[in-house]
Order: structure tokens, then sequence, then C-alpha cells
């Protein structure tokens, strides 16, 4: 009888930086920054954590260059688009990315080595305000409004405690059982409209004071 042999194993990727900060960044998704080490990056990798310093220097290094692959996944305003709608689709893709890496707000908050990525995005967002006629004094404050609009929001949103909408009506319903309704109306209106269905067609609360920020930098612009 012939001898039955074990199938023969794909071999194994060969370890980059790039699969390193791949899988690093799929951990953090799955677990959050704290549930991130060397030992455990290695173990995903199926190699001993000391591999890992030949294409990462250090957890800073580990670090910045996650920050790297989460803003390579920004939508760089587009040179064909108007101005105002194309800042507003790449804000609206930040947003939405830093959402789907909810750890990496607080992240790139901490990491001070500027990556080839965030650089390639800052100097097109401004880029895209100077070749709209903006002042380079009204590029620099209107740069810095969208950035923080971008970043606050989102740091605020990631950092809510809930994670569903569910678990969001959950709450309010909770907090609205035992509240003294009666002493603060507006507030309490407020809160019920949590409790509302968000209409399909209707901007998002980022994508409304998006607008507004938008909205007034063309009325400078046009005032010159």
């Amino acid at each position: 009888m012939a001898r039955v042999t074990d199938e023969p194993r794909e071999p194994r990727a060969r370890l980059s930086r790039e699969r390193v900060l791949r899988a690093a960044v799929a951990l953090a998704d799955a677990g959050g920054i704290e549930a991130l080490s060397m030992r455990r990056l290695g173990q995903e990798l199926g190699v001993e954590a000391m591999s890992l310093y030949n294409h990462v220097a250090n957890k800073d290094d580990l670090q910045s260059g996650m920050v790297e692959m989460v803003v390579r996944e920004f939508e760089m305003p587009s040179d064909e688009a108007d101005w105002k709608e194309a800042i507003r689709k790449s804000a609206i893709s930040a947003h939405d990315t830093l959402l789907r890496h909810r750890w990496a707000p607080n992240l790139m908050m901490r990491v001070t080595a500027v990556s080839p990525a965030r650089l390639c995005w800052n100097e097109f967002v401004l880029g895209t305000f100077r070749e709209a006629g903006f002042s380079a004094d009204l590029t620099h404050h209107a740069y810095h409004a969208l950035e923080s609009h971008i970043t606050g929001f989102t740091l605020w949103q990631a950092n809510m405690p809930f994670d569903t909408r569910e678990e969001l009506v959950d709450m309010a319903q909770d907090f609205l059982r035992d509240f003294p309704v009666d002493d603060y109306p507006y507030f309490i209106e407020h809160v019920r409209q949590h409790l509302e269905p968000s209409s399909p067609s209707g901007a998002t609360e980022f994508e409304f004071a998006l607008d507004l920020m938008l909205d007034g930098l063309e009325r400078l612009r046009a005032d010159g």
C-alpha cells in the first residue's frame, strides 16, 4: 500500500515592513491599540518578536507606520473637481477612514513623526485651497479649521461609550426613565431626537458642520 503523506504546506509569506504594519493595524482594529504588543504581533505573523525589529526600529516606529497605513486610505482632493466638493469628499473620506480604525485618531495625536502619506494629504489640501484663490493667510486658517473638525469630531465619536445605534437607544431610554424631564425640556427634546431614525438622504452631523465651514470659507474667499 502506498504511503499517505501530508499535503505540502503553502510557503509562508516573506516578512516585510508592509506585512508587519498591516498585521498591526488588523490587531488594533480587532482589539484596540492596547491589545497590540510586539509579542502578540509576532505570534500573529508566526515569528519571534525579535524578528520584527528587522522591519520596525521600535514601538514608536511601528505606531508611526500604522498611522501611515491609515492615512493612505484617505481620498486625496481631486484636481478636476470644484474646490469645495474636492475638500468635502476628502474630509468625509478621512472621517470615515478614522472611524474604521477607531484607535487611530488618538494615536495620530501622539505620533510625532510626519509620515509621507500625511505630508501628501497636507500638501493636496493646502494646494487645493491656494489654487482655488485663497490667500496664504486664509489657507492657513482654513486648513487648521478643517483638520480640527476632522480630528476633533472623530475623536468625540470614536470615544462614545457605545458601538451601535441600538446601544445608544438603550442608553437614552435608561437615562430618560429617571431624569426630571420637566426641569430641562430643551435638553430632553435633544435627547429624544437621538431616538428618531436618521433620514437616509440627510447629512450626517459631521457633514452638517463641514458644510457650514466650507460655505463660510467660500464667503471669506469671495470677500477677498
